[in-house]
């Protein structure tokens, strides 16, 4: 599971499908509808929200508005709640950790996208985080 702190949309489509997918476990997981993937280390930031389950929501959003402009259509209707209008910080290191590893699935899976984004060195975080200096966070595998 990959709840990425990138944009959405430096995704290649696997990717921004895969997203969706898995955003969607999340949120059926921070409903509490399923046994697996509780403890799961991408879960721990919208675990630590006042509510899990509108951050997991607004992040689906981005995913839905992200699709919708390049002419997908993944069924919003599947998303439980609209209400967080706000932002959850995430830090720097982070962030880059993401681009890095991003970079590296494009290189392989889309070379042309990873030509496009060679020389961005900062990228844009996914709508629902606004980026805090820091490293990259103790639950991210490495």
């Amino acid at each position: 599971m990959r709840l990425w702190t990138l944009h959405p949309r430096y995704l290649d489509p696997k990717g921004l499908v895969a997203a969706w997918r898995e955003a969607l476990l999340a949120q059926k997981v921070l409903a509490g509808a399923t046994k697996g993937y509780r403890h799961h280390p991408q879960l721990v930031r919208f675990q630590a929200e006042p509510k899990p389950i509108d951050t997991i929501a607004a992040f689906l959003s981005g995913l839905e508005a992200e699709a919708r402009s390049r002419g997908y259509h993944f069924d919003g209707t599947k998303i439980l709640s609209r209400r967080f209008r706000g932002t959850i910080p995430e830090t720097s290191g982070q962030l880059l950790f993401e681009w890095a590893h991003l970079k590296a699935k494009l290189r392989t899976r889309a070379p042309k996208l990873a030509s496009e984004f060679r020389d961005i060195r900062l990228p844009e975080p996914h709508p629902l985080f606004h980026i805090v200096p820091g490293d990259v966070k103790n639950w991210e595998k490495q």
